[in-house]
C-alpha cells in the first residue's frame, strides 16, 4: 500500500486513508473485539461499505494508523465533530489487530492528534466517548490527560449486560507532549 505522512510521530504516523484497505477495514469492522469497544456491534459490515465509508470520509479527519518501521496500517483514527466557532471536537481510534495493542501506540496516536487539534485547528476543549468496560482505553486516554466529565448511565448493552458510557475531555492547556 502507499501511505502519506501527515502527522509524524516516532513509531507511527498518521496517513491519509487507503481505499485498497478496504478489505482490512471490514475484517477489522466484523472483528466483536473491536465493534464492541466502538458501539457498533450490531452491524454487519461489507466490503463494499467499508469501501464507501473510506471514500466517503477521504476528505475529513480520518486517517490509518501506520507503523513506521513497517510501514504497515495497524489501525485507524480520527477527529469528528470539528466546531471552529466553539474550538471543539471529539476523537476516537482503534488498533485493529490483538499484537498491536498494549505497545503503546494509541498515547502516541493521541497525543499526535491532540497537537493537531490544539496546534494546527486550533481547538480548545477535545471530547472523546468510551464505554465503561473498556479499562485499558480508559486508563491510556487518562494518562493522557482526559478527564471523565460525565456519563450516560447503562446506556450501551454489550457482553450480555449494560454498560455506562463515559465521556471524557481535554482542554489545550491541559495538554503536555510526553508521548510525542
Amino acid at each position: 500500500m502507499k501511505y502519506y505522512e501527515k502527522i509524524s510521530g516516532k513509531r507511527i504516523y498518521l496517513s491519509p486513508m487507503n481505499i485498497e484497505d478496504a478489505e482490512l477495514y471490514t475484517r477489522w469492522m466484523n472483528d466483536s473485539e473491536i465493534t464492541d469497544n466502538l458501539g457498533s456491534s450490531t452491524m454487519v459490515f461489507s466490503e463494499e461499505a467499508e469501501r464507501n465509508w473510506v471514500e466517503d470520509n477521504s476528505g475529513e479527519y480520518q486517517f490509518a494508523i501506520i507503523e513506521r518501521e513497517s510501514d504497515e496500517i495497524i489501525g485507524n483514527c480520527g477527529i469528528q465533530a470539528v466546531t471552529h466557532t466553539f474550538q471543539r471536537a471529539e476523537l476516537g481510534l482503534f488498533i485493529g489487530d490483538e499484537n498491536n495493542r498494549n505497545k503503546g501506540y494509541g498515547k502516541e496516536v493521541l497525543s499526535l492528534l491532540l497537537a493537531y487539534c490544539f496546534d494546527t485547528l486550533n481547538l480548545h476543549n477535545v471530547m472523546l466517548k468510551v464505554f465503561s468496560f473498556n479499562e485499558r482505553a480508559i486508563h491510556t486516554y487518562e494518562k493522557v490527560g482526559f478527564k471523565e466529565i460525565g456519563r450516560r448511565r447503562e446506556a450501551y448493552y454489550a457482553k450480555g449486560r449494560l454498560w455506562d458510557e463515559v465521556y471524557m475531555d481535554i482542554l489545550k492547556d491541559e495538554f503536555t507532549r510526553e508521548y510525542l
